[in-house]
């Protein structure tokens, strides 16, 4: 990558627009969104079967990457077996007039 790629890169990154794409851009992170839309908490096993396609180690990832932006809440239960939680927290939930306009773009232009 030269120097000039790399400066646009960065300059896309310091603008709101690159500071939202950089937190749910990427093939899964929109679709972990939407079922935590809709389910509200969901485990990590309904979720991955919710997605279906997605790898344990890829929704670990992009879970522990959503958790570390301030997107996702994990709540964790000392049991066993292991429970585990994921909601969306505040910051999460402030997404949403986003992803209902994608949706209303979708309707109006498909």
């Amino acid at each position: 990558m030269s120097i000039k790629e790399y400066q646009a890169i960065r300059s896309l990154l310091d603008t709101p627009f690159g500071y939202t794409l950089s937190v749910i851009g990427g093939k899964w992170k929109m679709i972990i969104l939407y079922w935590l839309i809709e389910d509200d908490i969901i485990r990590y096993n309904d979720l991955k079967r919710k997605i279906g396609t997605i790898s344990h180690k890829t929704l670990s990832i992009q879970l522990k990457e959503l958790e570390a932006d301030g997107i996702v809440m994990k709540k964790e239960y000392s049991q066993i077996p292991p429970k585990v939680e994921y909601s969306l927290s505040a910051k999460g939930k402030s997404l949403y007039p986003l992803l209902e306009a994608i949706c209303q773009w979708e309707e109006k232009y498909r």
